[in-house]
């Protein structure tokens, strides 16, 4: 039996049976000694694709198949759906491999469907060049979302707000495999140090697109046993992600809020840029993500952030005007980063959008409260969507009149190509800029 295969099956009904996460099912899965590198790399392959290319790979299998899709068991579907995905998308196995190996799964798993498996895989095998996505159906958000496997609520959306070009190029990019980026720990070393370093190990690292202190690691998907991460001189971290601390400018000596902290990631890159002089209050409303925030910071050798478990909804009027700087990583929809968790598109509800916005903006209300006058407001998202990001900004700066946009001047040099940072905005696509989709807002207080 294909170990991999069989791991990868049984990740995929997890993830359907519990709703779970791709990205934690694998982290348990993946723990194996019996797996080696080679094979954890196939397994996530076969996992994060099939789960991505879901609703393409489901109206492939319709078309093939005269038993409807929700009459057919999970389990059956599942083996199904790996080798579609892998007949489909995956060049490297040969399409009688896909078929072979998805035929033992199910006679191992579902004995009695073999030959339905057999049937349907060998059929699609013998007309993958033939397969078209739907089109000419007076839909076009319908055919987007068969073609590029996405809800067609989203799609619906973004062709009304991005127009049918720029939406379908959002699509496409969320299909692809994210860079994967790492943050050198300034404290510790230096980009030039960490290149060699990892160089010795058989790493390729490259320099950002936009910081100094932002790599591109090659030929690596776990750093958790490098030494350079577990002496705390690189974290994992997007660039994207990163530019939010940059862009809240933070000096050292300073009192910092970071009103929605956990993990810590933006917390620790602030504290570096303080050089490890002054205060950052760190909060989140969980206390095992509060743990999360100071293991983080311990592993940096941050000594400055004081972590908390607080509610950003509740007001705490004795901190009002205390904070030179307060950042707002807001509570989103994540749609930036479905590259690296596909199964934010499958978790989302239309109605979710309207609850996320009103949760966003009383976040925002309270975190103005604790900025004293002069200082700097920050709010991101890895939102694409500019429902929680332009229009939950312009609302609040139009009810909030001691607060105006600040033009992002650090940014310049940086991010040439971006009009909007003059009006204190900065929108991030993958398509466009290879990071994650990411929103970021910079306010300041002016009384």
């Amino acid at each position: 039996m294909d170990k991999a295969r069989a791991t990868a099956l049984k990740a995929l009904i997890e993830i359907e049976t519990k709703k779970a996460y791709s990205n934690l099912v694998l982290k348990n899965l993946l723990h194996s000694d019996s797996l080696d590198t080679r094979d954890r790399a196939f397994i996530s392959e076969l996992v994060y694709g099939t789960v991505s290319r879901k609703l393409t790979i489901d109206w492939i299998i319709s078309q093939f198949s005269k038993t409807k899709l929700k009459k057919i068991s999970l389990r059956v579907l599942s083996i199904l759906r790996l080798g579609v995905y892998q007949i489909m998308f995956l060049d490297r196995v040969p399409h009688a491999a896909a078929c072979d190996t998805s035929v033992e799964l199910a006679k191992k798993y579902a004995k009695e469907s073999s030959g339905f498996v057999n049937g349907i895989l060998r059929n699609i095998s013998r007309g993958s060049d033939e397969i078209r996505m739907p089109e000419n159906t007076g839909s076009t958000a319908f055919e987007l979302s068969v073609k590029y496997s996405f809800p067609e609520f989203l799609v619906e959306d973004w062709l009304s707000e991005f127009g049918c070009e720029f939406t379908e190029k959002i699509l496409d990019s969320l299909l692809t495999r994210p860079d994967f980026y790492v943050r050198v720990n300034t404290l510790k070393t230096s980009p030039e140090a960490i290149i060699e370093e990892l160089s010795k190990e058989g790493i390729e690292a490259l320099p950002g697109r936009f910081l100094n202190e932002a790599l591109i690691l090659r030929n690596v998907s776990d750093i958790s046993r490098l030494k350079a991460y577990t002496e705390g001189r690189i974290t994992v971290q997007d660039e994207s992600s990163m530019l939010a601390a940059k862009i809240l400018e933070p000096q050292p000596g300073e009192r910092i809020l970071d009103i929605c902290a956990a993990p810590g990631g933006k917390t620790t890159h602030i504290a570096e840029y303080m050089k490890n002089k002054g205060r950052i209050a760190a909060w989140d409303i969980h206390r095992h993500k509060v743990k999360l925030i100071w293991n983080n910071a311990q592993r940096l050798g941050v000594k400055i952030i004081e972590p908390e478990v607080r509610d950003a909804l509740v007001p705490v009027d004795e901190l009002a005007g205390k904070f030179h700087r307060v950042l707002v990583d807001a509570p989103c929809s994540g749609t930036g980063i479905i590259r690296r968790k596909p199964d934010i598109k499958w978790h989302r509800r239309p109605e979710d959008f309207g609850k996320l916005v009103e949760l966003q903006q009383k976040i925002l209300y309270n975190a103005s409260r604790y900025v004293m006058p002069g200082g700097v407001l920050v709010y991101s998202t890895c939102s694409l969507d500019p429902r929680e990001n332009s229009a939950v900004i312009n609302a609040f700066v139009k009810e909030n009149t001691d607060f105006i946009m600040e033009p992002i001047k650090i940014l310049s040099g940086v991010v040439e190509d971006k009009k909007e940072t003059a009006e204190g905005m900065l929108n991030l696509y993958p398509h466009i800029d290879g990071t994650d989709g990411f929103f970021i807002a910079r306010l300041k207080r002016n009384k």
